[in-house]
């Protein structure tokens, strides 16, 4: 299928600030597609994003946005979202962003299960300020915050949303761009609160730091780390705890969205006044 990009990307911010190989841009042209595959008019979406080199997301992609706090993406989606129930949102946010600021707002949001599609740009690290620990840093690695080794256990974000109430989890990487195009789609169509953990490099802030001083080799190793659901599923115990699986983690259909239910109370407080209303006029008669 052929794409006009033109109609999705802001030209005039062409090109991008990302990093040469940055796995952001990737994961950028996967949304359009995926957006595209819905049959979603850009005027009823809105992307929001944080800070961090994925905050830049807001930027280029042609639609509504909104480009916010660190770590408050949730918080002003689901505002958007209680606001604008027939709209789509989407809200992109990097490891750090949405984990560890932004940790609790992440939780509510998938405890809410509101129509939301989070996606968290994963690159084990704080890229755009040089380096530090991120609750996805891999244990030993070096960092700018820790240069004897991260001491800090490896966050397992997508164990975060399942755990926390997400009625649709995934994990891809930007290994396989057209799996996660398929990916999106399908968590893009799903009602309730979707998660997207996906796997990028930043061979410049961690990579090259920890022997992997170029794109591929930070993506050789991202392979080496995962493997497909039904490939983790038939691995030992022990090399399971080494490795994430990728492809789709949880996809609960029945689970209650929260702007449905918001509906609802809406409903009956509407019904209650109206009931009044007409108590009170029979009372006058």
């Amino acid at each position: 299928m052929a794409y006009n990009y033109d109609e999705y990307l802001r030209l005039e911010k062409m090109p991008t600030l990302w990093c040469w190989g940055c796995g952001d841009g990737v994961i950028l042209k996967a949304v359009i597609r995926a957006i595209e595959a819905c049959g979603w008019n850009m005027d009823d979406v809105c992307v929001v994003s944080g800070i961090g080199c994925s905050g830049r997301f807001s930027s280029y992609i042609n639609c509504n946005t909104v480009h916010t706090t660190h770590g408050r993406t949730v918080a002003f989606a689901t505002g958007i979202k209680l606001a604008n129930p027939d709209k789509h949102v989407i809200c992109v946010a990097g490891d750090g962003d949405a984990l560890a600021i932004g940790g609790n707002h992440t939780i509510h949001g998938a405890r809410r299960n509101i129509d939301i599609n989070m996606i968290v740009i994963n690159n084990f690290i704080y890229g755009l300020t040089n380096s530090q620990t991120s609750p996805t840093t891999p244990q030993g690695m070096w960092t700018v915050s820790q240069t004897a080794g991260n001491i800090d256990p490896t966050f397992d974000a997508c164990k975060l949303a399942e755990a926390a109430g997400a009625s649709f989890v995934a994990r891809e990487t930007i290994l396989d761009p057209k799996k996660l195009e398929k990916t999106l789609i399908k968590g893009f169509q799903h009602k309730g609160f979707s998660f997207f953990d996906i796997f990028s490099n930043c061979h410049i802030n961690l990579g090259r730091k920890n022997k992997m001083d170029s794109a591929m080799k930070n993506l050789e190793w991202i392979d080496s780390i995962t493997a497909s659901k039904t490939k983790w599923e038939k691995m030992e115990p022990a090399e399971q705890m080494n490795t994430f699986p990728t492809g789709i983690l949880k996809h609960d259909e029945n689970a209650k969205e929260y702007c449905d239910m918001y509906k609802e109370i809406i409903a009956v407080h509407q019904g209650k006044r109206k009931a009044l209303t007409q108590d009170d006029f029979e009372k006058k008669i």
